[in-house]
């Protein structure tokens, strides 16, 4: 059966030292600043990489003490770490042939633990910022605070924080030898993955993945079982994976418009699938699935070895 410890290794999420007490010691910000480490991340989500690992530049060489629209990310070892929005990540910006301008889906597989966490974190909260510059209450502008983690009303003094938008993916399986496989209809043609959907208000995790299964390819599924999680940061997503059954015999049906194919595949196709590559191969195959940076393929790559 595919469990939580098949799946995890996916993006964790406890990489960097986080303390909350930090957020809103500015006189701690300030004295270690002339030390901190900066990551630029534009408006699409990219930032400079070189041989795999995130670029992180002297934050001095930028500001001259810590801007209000710069968010802490953690500390490592006694290093304080923190991104900004920056537009400036083009061609000039490439002092040499190894660096490259990237995001999660074109690099995420190459990073490790850490960088993923400095990505995730620092991509969510500046899309964050991005969207929430005036009061859901009354309108007026929002101040940012606490490192970037809070903003707070200047008018009434409410105060909100970071978003996460809950999202299931499930495996459908047939408790044997098959499981379903779907492409979206904005998808390539050969582009095939698990069933995902967002949670809504007043929805159980385990009745939302009943009822996004039965929206997108018609199928009542059984035996709900959760398998593991991965931050997702498009734009502040947070993807619960889980595995049910359901019954290869039930027609499919289509019936909200996303799902335009799908089919119940062998574990052999399935392992033929995931050696031929990714969605970014060009090899010529039938099927090709999500890239090591997916949860979605962590749950297939699982449900192959596991045998059930």
């Amino acid at each position: 059966m595919v469990n939580a410890e098949d799946v995890g290794g996916a993006l964790p999420g406890d990489a960097l030292s986080r303390p909350v007490a930090l957020r809103d010691d500015v006189t701690a910000q300030a004295e270690a600043w002339p030390n901190a480490r900066l990551l630029r991340v534009n408006g699409a989500g990219q930032v400079r990489l070189s041989d795999g690992q995130l670029i992180l530049e002297s934050a001095a060489d930028y500001y001259s003490r810590p801007p209000t629209h710069a968010v802490l990310l953690g500390v490592v070892g006694t290093v304080h770490e923190w991104a900004v929005r920056d537009e400036f990540l083009t061609d000039a910006s490439m002092e040499s042939a190894d660096i490259e301008v990237g995001d999660l889906r074109s690099h995420g597989a190459f990073l490790d633990a850490v960088d993923a966490e400095r990505y995730l974190t620092a991509q969510a909260l500046l899309m964050w910022q991005d969207e929430s510059h005036f009061c859901a209450k009354d309108g007026a502008p929002m101040t940012i605070t606490s490192g970037g983690w809070t903003r707070v009303c200047t008018a009434c003094g409410r105060e909100e924080y970071p978003r996460t938008d809950p999202a299931i993916i499930c495996l459908v399986h047939d408790g044997a030898d098959r499981v379903l496989l779907a492409r979206h209809a904005n998808w390539p043609v050969r582009n095939f993955s698990t069933l995902a959907g967002f949670v809504e208000a007043g929805e159980s995790l385990e009745s939302c993945v009943a009822r996004e299964v039965a929206e997108e390819v018609g199928l009542v599924v059984s035996d709900v079982v959760y398998v593991g999680s991965q931050p997702w940061p498009f734009p502040r997503s947070l993807m619960l994976g889980f595995h049910a059954i359901a019954d290869p015999r039930d027609q499919l049906i289509f019936s909200d418009g996303e799902i335009c194919e799908a089919a119940w595949c062998t574990r052999t196709e399935v392992r033929e699938a995931l050696a031929a590559g990714d969605w970014t191969s060009s090899v010529d195959a039938h099927v090709l699935l999500p890239g090591k940076v997916s949860i979605a393929r962590r749950m297939l790559e699982a449900w192959v070895l596991t045998g059930s």
